[in-house]
């Protein structure tokens, strides 16, 4: 940050209080400000979200860690220093049998020069019964 940015001395929000956002006078979209009952345009832009599966995002983000922890054992190094590994967890839902997976996680790991047959084992146990995300659907449209 440079020196000369400017401070502003109003006071932090509590946790409870809201944040809004005022545009510049002549600046932003033709009828913008606060969305009256009667344009109803306005309502259903500010309503689209993207859902996804919690759930599933939830396990995937599990696994993604135990994967990070796992591969920063098997190559004694923090994760800055691990070496790029590529793990594609879909990639591996697509494939139908255990021995394929097996098979691509093993050439994933070549360069590690520990034994790596207890991790991978783990894995495929780990992403048994487990979806391949799919893409978000939109809501509200």
């Amino acid at each position: 940050m440079s020196a000369t940015s400017t401070e502003t001395s109003a006071p932090l929000p509590t946790a409870g209080s809201r944040v809004f956002f005022q545009g510049a006078p002549g600046v932003g979209c033709v009828g913008s400000g606060p969305i009256t009952g009667d344009d109803p345009v306005q309502k259903r832009q500010g309503k689209v979200t993207v859902k996804y599966d919690r759930k599933e995002l939830r396990k995937r983000l599990v696994l993604e860690e135990w994967i990070i922890e796992q591969l920063s054992e098997l190559y004694d190094c923090e994760e800055e220093e691990m070496p790029e590994v590529e793990i594609d967890i879909d990639d591996l839902l697509e494939v139908t049998s255990d021995d394929e997976r097996a098979s691509k996680l093993q050439e994933s790991l070549i360069d590690c020069y520990k034994p790596t047959e207890i991790f991978v084992r783990d894995l495929l146990a780990r992403i048994r019964g487990m979806r391949k995300l799919s893409a978000p659907t939109k809501k509200g449209l």
